[in-house]
């Protein structure tokens, strides 16, 4: 269940509450006449089954509510109520199936933006990266996966792909496109420093064998980086984000960032256009496989609203 938290005009309230009412999947409704202060007006708030909340939303946006007032969305962990179960048996679909729009692009929109705490995160993940390659410990490799916040930016260009959103492809690829050459710069910099207190040796990189599936690319890099991008949608689309980490693990692209950044710094020059392909690689199967999975759900999600009953009567 999501909570819906109205605040509209006055004399919007009637209609916002129609659609409240109306729907098989809203419940626990409750309005406080005058509450709001800024905007001015009441204040409704609803429990809706997750598979009820697009339709519901649109219909009061479709009242310009979220230009007059506006319209909040609220995760509840635990419910315990009759009329709450009976909401989402009649609400049609799964819960753990539908993707809230509106959620998503939220979600997506606060991840893409480009900011320090991003890029500090990137360029720790590409510093534990060469560091991982250096040493040639994959367990390195593996933390660096995990620390790396790429996949966020990712997401919000394959949610602004599909929902059309251009200011969200716009933001995140800006990101990117800024995130990766600066952290990449920075690793450089600070491995040459290293390099010069003798803790990089460039033989430890050309004898790395098990850190060599940074750079080597080939057709598995792809379906990997395909299989990583649809898996991490769907968890972001079913709330099961715990899918996320396995998703942060499976892909090179800290890694072949931090990869190319050592060997260009060491002059292995031979590997560092295949780490960049590597990285490139990745980052587009992610885009693709994540764009695709939105795609084929919304697509699904099109197709039943003809059947879905909105009327609880």
């Amino acid at each position: 269940m999501l909570r819906l938290r109205v605040v509209c005009p006055a004399d919007q309230s009637e209609a916002a509450l129609k659609i409240l009412r109306d729907h098989a999947g809203a419940t626990h409704l409750v309005v406080l006449r005058g509450a709001a202060i800024e905007p001015t007006g009441d204040l409704i708030t609803a429990d809706v089954a997750r598979e009820a909340v697009d339709e519901i939303v649109s219909a009061l946006c479709d009242l310009h509510i979220d230009h007059t007032g506006g319209v909040t969305i609220e995760s509840i962990d635990t419910s315990l109520s009759d009329s709450a179960d009976l909401a989402e048996e009649n609400a049609p679909g799964e819960g753990s199936d539908v993707i809230v729009w509106e959620e998503l692009i939220a979600k997506s929109g606060e991840e893409s933006r480009p900011s320090l705490t991003f890029q500090a995160f990137l360029t720790i993940a590409c510093l534990l990266a060469a560091v991982g390659v250096a040493t040639n410990s994959p367990v390195t490799i593996v933390g660096a996966m995990v620390v790396g916040p790429e996949f966020g930016p990712l997401a919000a260009i394959a949610v602004g792909l599909v929902a059309k959103r251009w200011d969200l492809v716009k933001r995140a690829s800006i990101a990117l496109a800024v995130g990766f050459p600066l952290a990449m710069v920075i690793t450089s910099v600070l491995t040459w420093c290293g390099e010069l207190g003798g803790l990089f040796d460039k033989n430890a990189l050309i004898n790395g064998h098990q850190v060599d599936f940074v750079y080597q690319f080939g057709p598995f890099s792809l379906i990997v980086a395909l299989l990583a991008g649809a898996a991490g949608m769907l968890s972001m689309t079913s709330a099961k984000s715990a899918a996320l980490v396995g998703v942060f693990i499976s892909v090179t692209t800290v890694p072949a960032a931090g990869y190319a950044a050592l060997a260009a710094v060491l002059g292995v020059w031979d590997r560092v256009g295949p780490a960049v392909a590597q990285l490139g690689i990745n980052l587009i199967g992610i885009v693709a496989a994540a764009a695709f999975v939105l795609l084929i759900r919304r697509r699904r999600a099109t197709d039943g609203v003809s059947t879905r009953p909105l009327s609880k009567g």
